[in-house]
């Protein structure tokens, strides 16, 4: 019995591992002599169409773009402090990877949050600069879509919001 998705051609929606994508069509296809329900999804960015088998379109994460309500959320969190732990940057880069895995915009803006330097940018290392860079980049294009603009538009919103709030940062 298959789940059924209120996806249809031309939806975004976010996959986990990838970000934000448009179903391109949701169709039978025979796999290796077996009728399967999948649903394709092309993320335009990476130039890759994932095709996920309808009833497994759940388990992996497939979700709606967020709402305006969590969008508010996502700003609420850029705003605020940044909370960087006393850890070893490997641990520190573990969790950040699992955030920005996790699909949760919330979680998302908790990294930007956290690794932002400012303008300058010249105190993070190049393992800090590329996870922020790829939070930015998940955040940017759920953020442009929810919000109906384009992703550069998206970009420099949350970079001015995250310039805007206060440079101090609380530390466990």
């Amino acid at each position: 019995m298959t789940q059924k998705v209120s996806f249809t051609p031309g939806d975004f929606v976010v996959y986990p591992a990838h970000g934000v994508g448009r179903v391109t069509e949701i169709g039978e296809t025979v796999v290796a002599g077996q009728s399967l329900e999948l649903i394709a999804i092309n993320f335009t960015k990476e130039k890759l169409t994932l095709r996920i088998p309808l009833i497994n379109a759940c388990k992996t994460g497939l979700r709606e773009v967020a709402s305006e309500e969590t969008m508010a959320g996502v700003v609420a969190v850029l705003s605020g402090k940044s909370k960087t732990r006393r850890i070893q940057w490997s641990k520190r880069f573990q969790e950040y990877t699992v955030k920005i895995n996790s699909g949760d915009p919330l979680a998302v803006a908790e990294v930007l949050r956290d690794l932002y330097k400012g303008p300058e940018k010249t105190e993070q290392t190049y393992s800090e600069r590329q996870i922020f860079e790829q939070a930015l980049g998940r955040l940017v294009s759920e953020y442009a879509v929810v919000k109906n603009i384009d992703e550069e538009a998206a970009c420099m919103q949350l970079e001015n919001i995250l310039k805007s709030r206060s440079n101090t940062a609380n530390v466990e």
